[in-house]
C-alpha cells in the first residue's frame, strides 16, 4: 500500500493520469522537452506499463549518465517485469552527434520590455570544462550578438550568479531545442545590414551542434497548459514584473493619439460617455492594425517564452494566462475581444498621452483649441453673472 501511495504521488506531482496510458506518455514527452526534472519523468515513465513508455525511456537514456541513467534503468527494469522491452534500435548506443546534442542545455533570461532576451547554449567539452554559445536577441533587430567561449563550470556558475545579482533577474534552465530555436529565428530576422556583426553565428553554432538550424518549433507550453488554453488571459498578467512594462512604441501610436486628441478637444462631443465610446473604437482599430503581421508573430513568441519562464519560476496562474494569450494569437482569434490585449493597447495609449501632456505643459501655449475657447468663454460668462 505504501508503494502504491508513492506511485500516485509521483504521477500527481507531474499532473499525470495513468488511466489513459497513451495520453499519460504524451504528457511525459512534453514535460521531457520542456526541461522538467528528468529523473522525475524517468521514474513516472516506469509506472506506466506501455511500449510507448519504454520508447521514451530508451530515448532519454541516449547520452544520460549518473543518477539519471540509473533511474532510467530502474524504470526499464520495472517495465520488463510487465513483459515490455525497450526497442533494440532505440536503446542502442547513439551516434556521437546525437549524444553530443543530448548533452546540450540552454539557459534563458526573460524578455525585457523591448523584447531583448539573453540565451546561452552550454555543452560539456571532452577535455573538460564547457563550451558556451552566448546570444543576445532583439525583437526589432534580430540577433544582436553571438560569441562562443570555453570556460569552467565554476566560471559559468559565477557569471550566472553575477548577472542575476546585477539585474535582479533569475536565469532559468531549459531544453536546448528551445534556446537553439530562439537564436536561429533571431538570426533569420537580423537585417542584412547588421548581419556582419553576427555573420559567424552559424559557424559558431556548428562547433557545438551538428543539427541543421530549425525552421519550426512547437513550443512546450501548448502541451503543458493544454487544459486551459481556451480560457481568456487575465489583465492581471500585467502585475508580473516581466510583463508590467510591455507597451506598443509611442511612435507607432501617433496617428491614433492624434485622433483621440481631436475627440477630446472637439466642441461637438461634450458627453464624456460619447467621448469614451469613440476613444474605445480608436483603441480597437489600433489593436487590430498594430498587433498584426510580424508584430503579431513576435508577440506570440514573446508570450510563449514568458509563459515558459513564469512556469519555471513558480507562477503557474500567470504562466497559464500568458499561454492562453499566445494561443489566442496562434489560433487567429479576434484580439479586440481579449481583455489582456485590450489592456495592453489602453496602457500604451495612456502612457503615450501622459508623456505628450507633460511635453505640452512645458511649452508656452499661444493658441487655444475650440474646446478650450468654449470653456474659457463659459468661465467668463459665469464671472460676469456674479
Amino acid at each position: 500500500m505504501a508503494k502504491e501511495k508513492g506511485t500516485d504521488e509521483i504521477l500527481s506531482q507531474l499532473g499525470i493520469d495513468r488511466s489513459d496510458p497513451d495520453q499519460a506518455v504524451e504528457k511525459l514527452r512534453s514535460l521531457h522537452a520542456s526541461g522538467v526534472e528528468q529523473s522525475q519523468i524517468a521514474a513516472a515513465a516506469g509506472l506506466i506499463a506501455t511500449p510507448a513508455s519504454a520508447q521514451l525511456l530508451a530515448r532519454m537514456e541516449a547520452g544520460a549518465s549518473g543518477a539519471l541513467r540509473r533511474e532510467i534503468r530502474r524504470s526499464l527494469f520495472k517495465l520488463r517485469q510487465h513483459g515490455i522491452e525497450a526497442p533494440v534500435e532505440a536503446s542502442a548506443r547513439p551516434a556521437p552527434a546525437l549524444a553530443a546534442a543530448e548533452s546540450l542545455t540552454a539557459i534563458l533570461s526573460p524578455a525585457d520590455p523591448e523584447g531583448a532576451q539573453l540565451v546561452w547554449l552550454v555543452k560539456p567539452r571532452p577535455q573538460g570544462g564547457l563550451s558556451r554559445l552566448y546570444g543576445l536577441t532583439s525583437e526589432s533587430d534580430g540577433l544582436v550578438g553571438a560569441t562562443l567561449v570555453h570556460l569552467s563550470r565554476r566560471e559559468l556558475r559565477e557569471e550566472r550568479r553575477d548577472i542575476e545579482r546585477r539585474t535582479s533577474v533569475k536565469l532559468i534552465d531549459a531544453d536546448y531545442h528551445l534556446g537553439d530555436f530562439i537564436l536561429c529565428e533571431a538570426y533569420r530576422r537580423t537585417p542584412q545590414a547588421r548581419r556582419g556583426q553576427v555573420g559567424n553565428f552559424l559557424a559558431l553554432r556548428a562547433e557545438i551542434l551538428a543539427e541543421p538550424p530549425p525552421l519550426e518549433y512547437r513550443h512546450p507550453i501548448y502541451d503543458e497548459f493544454a487544459a486551459t488554453l481556451d480560457q481568456e488571459a487575465s489583465p492581471d498578467l500585467f502585475k508580473e514584473a516581466e510583463v508590467a512594462d510591455w507597451r506598443i512604441p509611442e511612435a507607432e501610436l501617433k496617428p491614433y493619439l492624434s485622433e483621440i486628441e481631436e475627440i477630446r478637444q472637439s466642441p461637438l462631443v461634450l458627453n464624456q460617455y460619447q467621448q469614451q465610446e469613440r476613444i474605445n473604437a480608436v483603441a480597437g482599430r489600433a489593436l487590430e492594425q498594430l498587433i498584426a503581421g510580424p508584430r503579431r508573430d513576435a508577440m506570440r513568441r514573446r508570450l510563449e517564452n514568458t509563459a515558459f519562464y513564469l512556469a519555471r519560476t513558480g507562477r503557474p496562474n500567470a504562466a497559464r494566462w500568458a499561454a492562453s494569450a499566445a494561443a489566442r494569437i496562434r489560433d487567429g482569434h479576434n484580439l479586440g475581444r481579449s481583455p489582456f490585449f485590450v489592456e495592453l493597447v489602453m496602457r500604451s495609449i495612456g502612457q503615450a498621452m501622459s508623456h505628450q501632456r507633460q511635453e505640452t505643459e512645458q511649452q508656452p501655449r499661444l493658441i487655444m483649441t475650440p474646446a478650450e475657447a468654449m470653456r474659457a468663454q463659459a468661465a467668463r460668462a459665469r464671472r460676469l453673472r456674479r
